[in-house]
């Protein structure tokens, strides 16, 4: 029984989902978010706020750009890509608190949460499969 409470504790630990960042951001322990694609992937659309920083880069521009003692939090593409358990082992290997968005951008943007590009924030339509269309505000 132990070893199975530990493994789920220990997950809720290292990961959070669109939801619960999303209503993390509203508090006042904002973490620092990191897109952990391409450049390309994140001129596309990103989280409002996000940094730009492709996993591989993690161990060179991460304690130049991010206070050692931030909480942050990375995300890839989707479920189908591991690039933000790549992220996430890099901040780690560096000591950094860490979480990976299960779910990545894909679901952040089919629950309806805002998107950011060159032309502003916008919000995509919930997907029914995946979220419950409610008002969505806050960055």
């Amino acid at each position: 029984m132990m070893e199975r409470t530990d493994y789920f504790a220990a997950k809720l630990a290292y990961e959070t989902d669109p939801s619960d960042l999303f209503e993390d951001r509203a508090g006042d322990g904002r973490p620092v978010i990191v897109d952990v694609r391409s450049r390309e992937a994140w001129t596309q659309g990103r989280l409002p706020g996000a940094l730009s920083m492709h996993h591989s880069e993690i161990a060179t521009r991460a304690p130049e750009e991010i206070p050692a003692d931030a909480d942050v939090v990375v995300y890839c593409w989707s479920p189908g890509c591991n690039g933000g358990s790549r992220g996430a082992l890099a901040f780690a290997q560096l000591g950094y608190r860490v979480r990976e968005m299960i779910g990545g951008f894909e679901y952040w943007a089919r629950e309806g949460y805002p998107i950011e590009d060159a032309d502003g924030v916008h919000h995509r339509p919930v997907d029914p499969l995946t979220g419950v269309p409610r008002i969505r505000t806050r960055p």
